[in-house]
């Protein structure tokens, strides 16, 4: 697994299981990386995209939000959605004031905090299509473009529904 995390920092885009659908994502500090996913998943290249958290400090010191709220949701099936302290913070990954912030209730999350790196995480698709919810269910489009793929193992179980978007607090309905 040591090896994992070395391909974490390296760059590397991966497909993994969440506690709710399979997710796509890359080191959230590598524009490259990051560029790679947008390209992946097609249509507007400046839709925002959510992170999974190294840890809760992390969180604390970047965004605007209170360890009471991150520990009522996080981990967990969340994205919070919080306000950035410096506005230039990760902008590639978010054109707007807020970036989606996960920490998923799954093994793959635990790899990605011991690496200490903020993660790219979005729905395995093409842009404007279904998720993922079993490795049939990926188009081998996609496949071909990414560098692992993580299988979910007999004990992670997907919920099939996408994470629940919390803004200020309060849950708000995916669109």
């Amino acid at each position: 697994m040591e090896d994992l995390i070395k391909k974490i920092i390296e760059g590397k885009i991966f497909i993994y299981p969440t506690d709710t659908i399979y997710g796509l994502g890359c080191d959230a500090t590598n524009i490259t990386a990051v560029n790679k996913i947008k390209e992946i998943k097609g249509g507007d290249k400046d839709k925002p995209m959510s992170l999974i958290a190294p840890n809760i400090d992390w969180i604390l010191k970047n965004f605007q939000t209170t360890e009471e709220e991150i520990n009522k949701y996080l981990p967990g099936p969340y994205t919070l959605l919080l306000k950035r302290k410096n506005p230039d913070f990760l902008n590639w990954i978010s054109n707007n004031v807020r970036i989606g912030i996960r920490i998923p209730n799954c093994s793959f999350t635990k790899k990605i905090q011991e690496s200490g790196i903020p993660f790219i995480t979005t729905s395995v698709n093409l842009s404007g299509e279904l998720f993922a919810l079993t490795a049939k269910d990926i188009k081998q489009e996609i496949l071909s473009k990414v560098d692992y793929f993580i299988e979910a193992n007999n004990q992670e179980e997907l919920s099939g529904m996408p994470s629940t978007l919390i803004i200020d607090g309060k849950e708000v309905k995916r669109k």
